[in-house]
Parts: C-alpha cells; structure tokens; sequence
C-alpha cells in the first residue's frame, strides 16, 4: 500500500497577526425552471483574515468573476425566466468576531458557535484522539457513513478546510483517511496547475479529491467529481466542485500577503 509521506507543519502566528488563506473556487448552485432543476457552475474569489484570538475581527472578501457555464437544464429559458448570477452568492467584505459574518443577516449578534467537525474550535480540536485508529472511530461515531455527502472522509475535509487544525492533528487525520477502504493515495493537479498529494474518497454520490500540500501538509483544495446517475443533476463525469486554497500569516487585517 502506498504511503501517505507528508511531513506536517504550522507556519508560527503571535497573539496581533492573522491567517490569511485565499481561495479559488468553482462551485455548483442550482434554480428551477417549472419543474427542471438546471445547474450552474461559476467562478468564485474568496479571502479570509483570521485572528490568532477568534473573538476578535476576522475578514471575508468575496466576489465572484463572472464566469459560468451551466452544467444541466436549459440554461437560456433560466435566464430567461429571471436568473442572475449575482443573485446566488454573498459578496462583498464582511467583517464579524468569531467569523459570525452573516450574523445581521440572520438577525443575531455575532457569537462564538460551538466547536464541530465544521467549526474546529480550539476546545473541540484539544479533545479529538491522537492515535489514527482512535481518530478514524471518533469520526465514524460522530459521522457515520450514510446516504449524501456524509460520512467520515466529509466530517474531516470539512475540518481541514477551514485551515485551523495545527500540523499534529493534521497527521493523526491523514493516517486515519488512509484506513477508510474507499480511500487511495494520488497526485491531483489543482485549478491553477500545481501537483500536489491526494487523497481520493470513491464512494457516494461523487468522488472526492482532498489536495494536500507536499511542503506543509496543509489543506489546499479539493475536487468532487459525479460518480453515479441520478434521477436529475449532472452527468457522471461532471465536476461540481473544486477549489485551490493557499495560507500564510499576515500583520494587518485586509493585507494580502508580503504587504
């Protein structure tokens, strides 16, 4: 069995500077038409500025480019009938304590959330096993592999996304995916070229490519990939997701990096 050989490490952050990870992404949405469901597939921008102390501000810059395609239904009758890119997607800065950056939205004052797989909070991250084995159960106890994009392998991309989970827990993780029996070791190339480690999750609804970084074992984007037919929706075949994702730490909130 190939070897997952990532060394893991965290670029030091002090108590007044920020994480900053940029994100490129295309993703999937989807609008009716009558009765079909069309999908549409764009292009999205995204910037994060996160404290050292999640209490204080953080940081999120989104815009979209513009560019689409649609991936099924009939593109033209939606726009026809009132579809408008803009319309599907936040954008703008937002600028919130404990990244609550849609709390006005919802009617709420920005407040701490409670640590998750999604949400992998300081408390919640000390709590989780450091043993592989002991790793993989608390993420099948806690994400039993079911219908959708659930299960265990979703549960820890949805940690590493976030970028937060420091180098030791990363590891455990890695060495816990590799166990899962639907999961095999490649190299993936991300949306903007470059080659990097991945681990492949062949089961469900998509594939699902988690791109790993070979110099610090960082998260650094994903690809979900339609596996298998359904009733509506796009093709087996069709990407529905993929992201290129790139951290560093920043002095001053809303900096890009080498500013």
């Amino acid at each position: 069995m190939l070897e997952l050989a990532i060394r893991t490490s965290d670029e030091p952050i002090s108590p007044d500077q920020y994480r900053h990870t940029a994100t490129h992404a295309w993703w999937m949405g989807t609008c009716f038409v009558g009765d079909e469901l069309c999908a549409h597939y764009s292009e999205h921008l995204l910037q994060q500025w996160t404290p050292a102390d999640p209490a204080q501000d953080w940081l999120l810059d989104r815009e979209m480019t513009g560019r689409m395609q649609w991936l099924c239904g009939d593109g033209a009758a939606a726009v026809e009938a009132g579809f408008e890119l803009a319309d599907q997607w936040p954008t703008g800065r937002f600028r919130a304590p404990h990244g609550d950056f849609y709390a006005e939205l919802h009617g709420h004052v920005p407040a701490a959330r409670p640590g998750s797989w999604s949400n992998p909070t300081a408390s919640f991250v000390a709590a989780l096993p450091r043993d592989p084995d002991a790793m993989l159960q608390r993420l099948i106890d806690d994400s039993p592999p079911g219908r959708g994009y659930t299960g265990p392998f979703q549960s820890a991309v949805d940690a590493l996304r976030t970028c937060a989970v420091p180098a030791e827990v990363r590891a455990v993780i890695y060495a816990a995916l590799r166990e899962l029996p639907a999961v095999t070791l490649g190299e993936s190339t991300d949306l903007d070229g470059e080659t990097h480690p991945t681990l492949v999750h062949d089961d469900g609804p998509v594939r699902s490519e988690l791109l790993i970084s070979p110099v610090d074992g960082q998260y650094t984007g994903e690809r979900d990939t339609v596996r298998r037919p359904a009733r509506v929706g796009p093709p087996v075949g069709t990407v529905v997701a993929e992201t290129a994702v790139s951290t560093s730490v920043v002095d001053v909130l809303g900096s890009p990096p080498g500013f």
